[in-house]
């Protein structure tokens, strides 16, 4: 039933993703996740503290905010009847949880401006998915970040609330996106997050390393040299700086047949990342393009594994 019904989720949230007045008029259920994380880091985080007290409230700041997005999702689940109609019910509540169509809608955002040769465009599509500075990118610099976007996104947006949700229903897909959100907001190598954030960034670790490799995977299967992607992935995955984001990332290099990864600037310094791939020439345009046809048939393979699943069981 759990995987039956992540495939409504992934469905509904589609075709018609989450309206831009339902928006304005009440946010999104990451949102009022990231609300309540921001409060309490705002009022935890205080820069006059140890490490030491500064990871205990970080610690407390992820169980408080995991909590408040499963405690509410395990009363639904309880209230919800059960066959066919409660299996709707919980894939129409999860749909807002996965990310299907606005992680492509994203990227392709970045690619209509970039094949039309507007830079500007690219640049301030690319500033909504990335945190590396725009305006330091080229057109392959724009395309390597909308690809890697797209690949760790796959896993982080769809597949692992997928996952979870399938293993453990509604309060699953609720907590793993506490714990994704958590970790987007607190879990940064930096002065004020390094401590404070550090459970965080270790349980989404945890919580992505199957579902990583799960989507590099899947986007091996599904490319025209298979084989290939499978031994770039497998070369290269380990050497990202992320455990998870290596793996479909090396994947989309390897079944693309384009180099990702490498030095990125950021507002304040320069990452000396290694090439995933390397040796392979810089995407374009072109290139985006069939990244995202590659996601569309990735994602088909995964509703395609759900519902045998679900006929299995």
């Amino acid at each position: 039933m759990s995987a039956a019904a992540m495939i409504i989720a992934m469905a509904v949230e589609g075709a018609f993703g989450w309206p831009n007045t339902l928006y304005r008029r009440i946010g999104h259920p990451v949102t009022w996740i990231g609300a309540l994380i921001d409060r309490l880091e705002r009022r935890w985080n205080r820069p006059d503290l140890d490490d030491d007290t500064r990871r205990r409230r970080g610690a407390v700041t992820v169980a408080l905010t995991v909590a408040a997005a499963v405690l509410p999702a395990l009363a639904i689940s309880a209230l919800l009847p059960g066959g066919v109609l409660g299996m709707v019910l919980t894939g129409l509540l999860a749909a807002p949880l996965v990310a299907t169509r606005s992680l492509r809608d994203h990227v392709a955002w970045v690619a209509a401006p970039l094949a039309a040769g507007d830079l500007p465009g690219a640049r301030r599509a690319v500033s909504m998915i990335v945190g590396r500075d725009p305006a330091q990118l080229d057109d392959a610099g724009l395309a390597r970040a909308a690809l890697e976007s797209l690949a760790e996104n796959a896993s982080d947006g769809v597949v692992a609330p997928v996952f979870w949700g399938v293993v453990f229903g509604l309060p699953g897909i609720a907590g793993y996106k506490a714990i994704n959100t958590l970790d987007s907001m607190i879990g940064h190598r930096n002065d004020r997050h390094l401590h404070f954030g550090r459970v965080a960034a270790r349980l989404d670790d945890v919580a992505n390393l199957i579902p990583a490799r799960l989507t590099g995977f899947l986007f091996c299967a599904v490319s025209g040299r298979p084989l290939h992607a499978v031994a770039v992935m497998r070369r290269d995955a380990r050497a990202h700086r992320s455990p998870n984001a290596g793996w479909p990332e090396a994947a989309m290099a390897g079944a693309l047949g384009v180099r990702l990864s490498g030095p990125r600037s950021y507002c304040d310094r320069v990452s000396e990342e290694p090439w995933l791939n390397a040796g392979a020439p810089d995407p374009d345009a072109r290139d985006l393009n069939r990244g995202l046809s590659l996601y569309l048939r990735a994602m088909g393979m995964l509703a395609a594994g759900l519902a045998l699943l679900a006929f299995a069981a």
